[in-house]
This record gives C-alpha cells, sequence and structure tokens, in this order.
C-alpha cells in the first residue's frame, strides 16, 4: 500500500539500492530522507571533521544534501518561486576542502533583506582545514615528489586538485614551522648525560646534527647548524646554541664524535675538561681497514674489536702493539689507529657496562636518522639555497624522532650519570660496571 503523507513520517525510512554512478537518485534520497544526515551535520560543524570517505559521487550528493540542510537550519525552508522570509535562498557553484583535495560542489547561498550574504556554518566548518598543511608535510616526508602528487592521490571526476606549486608552499610553510620549533627547544628541564655529534651532506652541502640522551634513556634532537662538522665555528655556534636553550654549563657530558679535529676542538673550546670525548669506533674502524688490502681486513677487524671489548689499559696496548705490526707494510693504517686512540676507550674509562658500552662507543645513533634525511630528501632534484637544505634535513630527522627508543643499556644509565657526577639515587656495583 502506498504511504500517505500521514504515515510516511511515522513509518521507518525504506531504503532503496541505487547505482553509485548515479548521483541524481543519490542526491534525492539523501534529501528524501534528510533526518538521517542530522547527526553528521552536528558532527562537522562541531568538530571540524574531514570526510576523507566521500570522494565519489555519493559523497558529492550527501555533501551538497549536508550544506541544504545548515542552510535550513540558518534560514528555515527553501520556498520555490517565492522569496518570503528574513534570508533569501540562491545557489552558486563551490568548493569543500577534503584533507589534500577539494571537491566542487553546488552550495547554497543566502542574503538578509539588506542585501549581506549569511554564511552558511557547515560550508565554512568544511573549509577551514586545519591540517592541510600537516597532511601534505607528511605526504611528501613519506617520499612522495611533488611531481607525482596528483597520481598518489584518489582520482575523482569532478575534484579540483591542489597543484605542485600550492604542495609547495604548503610544504615550505609546515618544514619552516617545523625547523623554528626544533631550534627553539629549551633543554632546562632535560638531563642530558651523551650527545652525539655528526655531519650529513646534503646537495653538496654540510649539516651538523646534535642529539642528545637523557637520564631516562630518552634521545632528543638538540639542533642543527648549516656547515661542516671540519670548521671549528659552526660547531661552537651550534654548542652555544645548545647553551643558550638552557643546556648547563655546569655539568660533564660524553660526547661521542667522530673524527673530526675541528669538532674535537671546538668541543673543548666551550666545555673544557667537563667533556668527556668518545671517538666513533665504527669511524675508526673504517679508515683503518679502508688503508689496508682485503686479505688482512677482517684479521685486523677482529684485533680491533676484541681489543674494544677489554679494559682500557689492556685494550689500549692490544691495539698499540697491532699498530707496531701493520706500521712495517702498511704505515698509513698504523697511523690511522693511533690517532686519537686513547679518546677510542672513554666509556671503558668510565666504567660502563658493555651493554652501554655498544651504544655509546658509535654514532650509530645519529647515523640512522641520518638515514630518514636521505631518504626524505632523495627525491628533491635542486635546492635553492642553503635554507632549503636545511628544512629538508629538520624534516627527516624530525620524522626519524618519531620512532626514537630509549637507548639500548638503558638501565644502566645512573652507572654514566655517576661517572659524570651528577646526583643518583643508586651507588656503583664496580663488579657489575665492569667491562
Amino acid at each position: 500500500m502506498k504511504p500517505t503523507k500521514k504515515t510516511r513520517h511515522s513509518a521507518s525510512v525504506a531504503f532503496s539500492v541505487v547505482a553509485k554512478q548515479d548521483a541524481d537518485a543519490l542526491k534525492a534520497c539523501f534529501a528524501e530522507n534528510s533526518e538521517m544526515l542530522l547527526p553528521l551535520l552536528e558532527l562537522v560543524q562541531n568538530t571540524r571533521a574531514t570526510i576523507d570517505e566521500l570522494m565519489h559521487e555519493a559523497g558529492r550528493g550527501l555533501v551538497e544534501q549536508l550544506l541544504v540542510l545548515s542552510a535550513m537550519e540558518v534560514a528555515g525552508d527553501k520556498h520555490p518561486g517565492k522569496s518570503r522570509g528574513d534570508v533569501r535562498w540562491c545557489s552558486q557553484r563551490g568548493q569543500i576542502v577534503m584533507d589534500e583535495r577539494k571537491l566542487a560542489v553546488k552550495r547554497p547561498r543566502l542574503r538578509n533583506k539588506g542585501g549581506v550574504e549569511v554564511g552558511i556554518p557547515a560550508y565554512e566548518q568544511l573549509n577551514q582545514n586545519p591540517r592541510l598543511g600537516k597532511r601534505v608535510h607528511d605526504i611528501l616526508v613519506t617520499g612522495v615528489s611533488t611531481r607525482k602528487y596528483a597520481k598518489v592521490l584518489p582520482k575523482m571526476a569532478g575534484t579540483v586538485g591542489i597543484s605542485k606549486s600550492s604542495v609547495s608552499r604548503q610544504f615550505i610553510k609546515a618544514s619552516e614551522k617545523a625547523l623554528e620549533t626544533l631550534m627553539a627547544r629549551r633543554f632546562d628541564d632535560k638531563d642530558i648525560l651523551a650527545i652525539y655529534m655528526d655531519g650529513i651532506i646534503v646537495d653538496k652541502r654540510h649539516i651538523l646534527a646534535a642529539i642528545g640522551v637523557d637520564s631516562d634513556g630518552g634521545k632528543h634532537l638538540l639542533g642543527l647548524a648549516s656547515g661542516s662538522s671540519e670548521n671549528a665555528e659552526v660547531v661552537k655556534d651550534l654548542l652555544n646554541g645548545l647553551i643558550e636553550r638552557g643546556l648547563p654549563t655546569g655539568r660533564e657530558y660524553l660526547f661521542v664524535i667522530d673524527g673530526s679535529k675541528a669538532l674535537r676542538a671546538a668541543i673543548e673550546a666551550v666545555f673544557g675538561k667537563r667533556a668527556h670525548v668518545q671517538r666513533c669506533r665504527t669511524h675508526k674502524m673504517r679508515n683503518v681497514t679502508d688503508r689496508l688490502p682485503k686479505e688482512v681486513v677482517s684479521q685486523v677487524s677482529a684485533v680491533m674489536k676484541a681489543a674494544y671489548k677489554l679494559p682500557e689499559k689492556e685494550g689500549l696496548a692490544k691495539l698499540k702493539t697491532q699498530a707496531a705490526w701493520l706500521k712495517t707494510e702498511y704505515p698509513d693504517a698504523a697511523a690511522s689507529l693511533l690517532e686519537g686512540l686513547e679518546e677510542t676507550f672513554t666509556v671503558n674509562r668510565l666504567g660502563l657496562t658493555p651493554a652501554l658500552m655498544r651504544c655509546l662507543c658509535t654514532t650509530n645513533i645519529i647515523e640512522n636518522p641520518n638515514g630518514a634525511v636521505r631518504r626524505v630528501t632523495r627525491r628533491v632534484t635542486r635546492y635553492r639555497d642553503a635554507d632549503m637544505a636545511m628544512r629538508w634535513t629538520a624534516t627527516g630527522f624530525l620524522e626519524a624522532e618519531k620512532t626514537f627508543r630509549k637507548i639500548s643499556g638503558v638501565d644502566d644509565l645512573w652507572i654514566l650519570a655517576t661517572a659524570l657526577h651528577r646526583a643518583t639515587k643508586k651507588s656503583v656495583d664496580h663488579d657489575l660496571k665492569s667491562a
């Protein structure tokens, strides 16, 4: 039986299956059963929800009907052919920001008797999308080139895609903000024990990075500087910047660095005797073995690894003996081994446990974010200037920071804190801390 007007409102809403390509039928369905859209309308208006799943014709019909409902809440029912009421209806084309895409829609337009346009709450809320910059930023970070952006987004007829230049502008804005936030970080409340410093080359531009480890084992990106670790002034500027942002100067720190003499000199100039410098063993072994023929590389590597596990005195003696043997046929390798040798045993001298020594004797912790930077920047074909290189580097490091875990051997960090004369609740067990 065909329902009457009286029974139609009391009966449950009847639904029929229509093809998703049938936009007119979908619009008619939404218009006839508009009450089911009211909760969604309230959600959009109150929470600025983005409707990611509505990127098809059904979505267009739903959004357009949502806009009609929102207009009805402001102006009352629309009366075709009549212009009564305080607010008058008309319509025009518009577009809704749907995260990183824009959806072309037909939207209501309201004017009061004075001819002043009256806003439609749902339309205004859907177009206020504060997450656009972050979303575009995240898409670029994951390795999507702006040249390929349109191919990554869902293809849909009638949508207006954001242009390459718009994507780039959004990224520049987001990355500049990220860099500013990074370089404004304060460390007054961070009990930093160890500081890793290393450089990365981005489009032939050198950038120096510093990562800190606090007494709870947390890792923190401390800062970046444009310039090489071979430039002592660049290193000093970065270190002084950390001090200005709250890194206490009266404390002792463990610095883990590569073999850069300028880096070492700058640390000594700024922190003096408060700096305990650990030379990266990975760099040291690479520098030595690069100067050796393949047939002796494995032997020398094994000797060096075994020596590093010994107490400082015995380990140094073993490597000096190795250097004397190398000097006869491979003098360059011998000289490389002896250069800064004592500082490759700093973690041994501090009496750290093997678990702590493994992660505090190498700059691998900072090398891993460097890998993220390379992945993020590999699609950039041209850097306009050093600022652009810094922005991309900051983006890569901050992306890597999201996955930072606590340092290995975190339960033994109190031993390092004690060795650096920091206050700690535990006492040193000399049998436990021996390597």
